[in-house]
């Protein structure tokens, strides 16, 4: 099987490689199955779409809609990086799936408006599908309707009309969807467990998506949620496109 491509950007060493733990965990693959290229802490190498049987785009602590001169030097360069990737990606609708800040930057690149009007504090929310998610392949056999963990001071206001909307919520009506065939994002977490979870609450717990002193709180109200029907849209993006 052709490896699939992890891209990260987190800044932290400790969550940057949970992450890809999690994704290798959740996604059903094995290490050698999933590269991956962290982009803050170092351009992007030349990627050859080809040697791949999909592109995954992790979380961030950056935030895509941030006004162009409130962004570091890196994460101009981040984004520019990625930007140039997703340029190849969309015109050949390359099997694409950006977990929280892929809808940033998919949603941007596509015409989406993103902005801060429906972030979401950390912890779980309802998600639930929409008719056109129930029918979508990478929500095969999950329920209508879920827990998920989210954390997200951005969000997509309004899809433009060549979208499909698969999943929204109370908080943020556009939790998942799909551009063209084969290019995905999700706002909640698809590889986020509880550990994991809490692991990003006590490494972000000072990056403003909740008072510090508060990150106790955060973790028990996580704790009451059964988070296990996101994972499968993980696994089923896998499956999908695992190609020889």
């Amino acid at each position: 099987m052709r490896p699939f491509l992890l891209i990260g950007s987190r800044d932290h060493d400790e969550v940057a490689d949970d992450e890809y733990r999690a994704f290798c965990a959740y996604g059903g693959l094995a290490p050698e199955q999933l590269h991956r290229a962290r982009a803050e802490a170092a351009p992007l190498p030349e990627i050859h779409l080809e040697d791949y049987s999909g592109v995954i785009l992790g979380g961030s602590p950056f935030t895509a809609s941030d006004p162009v001169w409130e962004k570091s030097p890196l994460q101009k360069r981040v984004e520019a990086d990625i930007r140039v990737l997703l340029d190849q990606i969309v015109a050949e609708d390359f099997p694409f799936f950006g977990a929280c800040y892929g809808v940033g930057l998919l949603g941007t690149h596509r015409g989406a408006v993103v902005d801060r009007r429906f972030g979401e504090p950390v912890g779980p929310v309802k998600v639930r599908l929409s008719a056109v998610g129930l029918a979508d392949p990478l929500c095969a056999g999950v329920d209508v309707a879920f827990d998920a963990y989210v954390g997200h001071k951005e969000a997509i206001r309004s899809l433009p009309p060549d979208a499909a909307l698969l999943a929204g919520s109370d908080t943020c009506p556009v939790q998942m969807f799909r551009f063209r065939r084969n290019l995905y994002a999700t706002q909640f977490h698809p590889e986020l467990d509880l550990a994991g979870l809490e692991r990003r609450i006590d490494a972000y717990r000072h990056s403003g998506y909740f008072p510090p002193e508060e990150a106790e709180a955060v973790k028990e109200r996580a704790r009451g949620a059964r988070v296990n029907e996101p994972q499968k849209i993980l696994r089923n993006f896998v499956q999908r496109y695992a190609r020889p």
